[in-house]
């Protein structure tokens, strides 16, 4: 009875609960025209304000780009690795890296790829006699690594040498000739020998014609005759007198010895007779003795005249002689000068015989083209041994403006042909590329600041390196080239720029990471007045204004005349013209009606 009770007091209850959330629910649906009206009316309008700052404003142009090492440049070989143009496919990949100089970038059909430094691209096979500023600067990276090759810019002997123990300090054989640079040479040999031989023959068979034997004998008769002329004019012209002439001056000179000594003996003996002693003078009181008769000297005076009449003979003899001898030298000389004359026309004569024998032999012309034969195949053989001998194919130096480098990657992988691009070099200094809008561009000047961004909100200092052209990487302008006509799908109103980090610490583990870079481009002096640019209006008058919100003046404001300065970030900076008209923690309108 109780439990039956309960539960219909439990179901009275349940059922007024119910009624009563039907008519709230209902009671709340329900308005009047008037609360609808209200509903609908617009909020009552508000001031949007934003606080003066005072602060320091630096104006910045934002560039995106990666962080990666600077100065990349594409690196493709001149020609084939090797002596021959066959399938050239890679045997050792290029490896990323360090590259120093003299160092194998890699290898193909197993033979190296050198790394070089210099400007100028290696272009052609460096053989034997090649000259030129290429040669030159192979030549100079030779000194630089040790091997001592005289800069020359021809390749020559000490060249070659150079080559070959560079090439096999570093575990390799220097090019030699192949087997068809061989043959040819040996094929160019024969031909000379062959053109020699026909020749020889054909001389011999001419030399050995019945027509021309006299001839060619009288030739060499006439050619001894005059050896023997010219050898006798010769011993005349060097000797003065014949041993005949030399034996009568012999005999003349005695016999004006002998004069001499005659006239000399005669005056001593006249001298000597004239010099007798002369008797005393007797005393007065003595009688004089007789007078003895003088010498006579007559006859020793004239044996003295007559040696000296003999004396004179004699020495006009030996001056008449020499005379006579010069004379006598001059028509020797003149009749063996006569004969060297006329051995020589006899010469002429006879090798103008044989010539003339020779030219009429049916043989002339086959010796003559003979002639022509051999001197062009030794000309052949000659320019062709020029270039003969050890070489540099074009493939196997690659030059680099600077070494050390860094190899960044490789193109290909061991297997693959050869094709225009091999690997990518950069230098060991890091590097961010992008591009600004032109306007932009225009306010950017080498060396100005910048503040590089990771995306993990790291900022590292940098520095504008470089914009527009000069900054456009090598690797990006070889793929404009390769592109042609699609190159001018370039965006025309982006400039490039190129931006390098100042600091390198800890910068490898970012390379290939997007980066943010801010090139400042104008800064305050120090902290000034800052309010957003959408503050500033301009009134009527042309003059820049700002609304100061009045401190408890529900929506008042007043005007405040300003100059503004720098804009940056959205701020601008302002000077009010009325001292203290503005000053930090002042708000501004920026939206909303006043």
């Amino acid at each position: 009875m109780v439990r039956s009770r309960r539960r219909v007091l439990s179901g009275i209850v349940a059922g007024v609960v119910v009624i009563a959330g039907a008519g709230w629910a209902v009671g709340t649906r329900l308005r009047s025209p008037a609360d609808e009206a209200a509903l609908r009316q617009p909020p009552k309008p508000s001031l949007i304000t934003s606080p003066v700052v005072r602060q320091k404003l630096t104006s910045t142009v934002a560039v995106s780009g990666t962080l990666a090492y600077g100065s990349p440049l594409p690196v493709s070989l001149a020609g084939v690795v090797g002596g021959t143009a066959e399938a050239q496919r890679v045997t050792r990949a290029p490896r990323p890296g360090k590259i120093v100089e003299g160092s194998v970038l890699m290898e193909v059909n197993g033979r190296p790829v050198f790394a070089l430094r210099g400007k100028v691209p290696m272009h052609r096979t460096m053989a034997p006699g090649t000259v030129g500023a290429d040669v030159r600067q192979l030549q100079t990276a030779l000194r630089r690594l040790g091997f001592g090759a005289p800069v020359t810019g021809v390749f020559d002997a000490p060249t070659t040498a150079a080559v070959q123990r560079w090439y096999a300090k570093r575990g390799y054989a220097a090019q030699e000739p192949d087997l068809a640079a061989k043959q040819t040479r040996e094929q160019l040999r024969q031909a000379v020998q062959t053109a020699e031989e026909a020749l020889l023959a054909d001389r011999k068979t001419l030399d050995a014609g019945r027509d021309v034997m006299p001839l060619k004998l009288k030739l060499d008769n006439a050619r001894e005759d005059l050896r023997t002329a010219e050898g006798a004019l010769e011993g005349a012209d060097a000797t003065d007198l014949t041993p005949e002439e030399t034996r009568q001056l012999e005999a003349l000179r005695q016999a004006v010895r002998t004069a001499e000594e005659e006239v000399l003996a005669a005056e001593q003996a006249l001298t000597a007779a004239r010099s007798s002693p002369v008797p005393p003078t007797p005393k007065p009181e003595q009688t004089p003795a007789p007078a003895k008769p003088e010498a006579d000297t007559r006859l020793l005076e004239m044996k003295v005249s007559n040696a000296r009449q003999n004396l004179q003979s004699a020495r006009a003899a030996l001056a008449a002689f020499g005379d006579e001898a010069g004379v006598s030298k001059e028509k020797r000389l003149e009749e063996l000068r006569k004969a060297v004359r006329l051995a020589q026309e006899a010469v002429v004569t006879a090798e103008q015989a044989l010539r003339q024998a020779r030219q009429d032999s049916p043989l002339r012309l086959k010796i003559a083209n003979g002639r022509r034969n051999v001197a062009s195949a030794k000309a052949i053989l000659g320019e062709y041994m020029k270039t003969y001998g050890i070489g540099i194919p074009p493939g196997e130096i690659a030059f680099l403006p600077t070494l050390p480098a860094r190899l960044d990657k490789a193109s290909v992988k061991p297997g693959d042909a050869v094709g225009d691009k091999v690997a990518t070099v950069t230098s060991s200094a890091f590097a961010v590329t992008g591009s600004v809008d032109s306007k932009e561009a225009k306010l950017l000047r080498k060396g100005m600041k910048a503040t590089m961004e990771t995306t993990d909100g790291a900022k590292l200092p940098a520095v504008l390196s470089a914009t527009g052209e000069a900054a456009r990487p090598a690797e990006e302008e070889e793929d404009e080239k390769g592109e042609g006509a699609g190159a001018s799908d370039k965006d025309p109103g982006s400039v490039p720029v190129l931006l390098t980090p100042a600091v390198t610490k800890g910068l490898r583990e970012l390379v290939g990471v997007p980066v943010t870079v801010r090139i400042s481009v104008g800064a305050t002096g120090g902290a000034v007045l800052t309010v957003p640019v959408a503050a500033v209006v301009t009134s009527a008058d042309g003059r820049p204004r700002v609304q100061v919100e009045v401190p408890g003046g529900g929506d008042k404001v007043r005007d405040v005349e300003v100059r503004t300065g720098l804009t940056a970030a959205g701020d601008v900076e302002v000077t009010p013209v009325e001292p203290d008209g503005l000053k930090a923690g002042d708000r501004v309108v920026v939206s909303g009606d006043s």
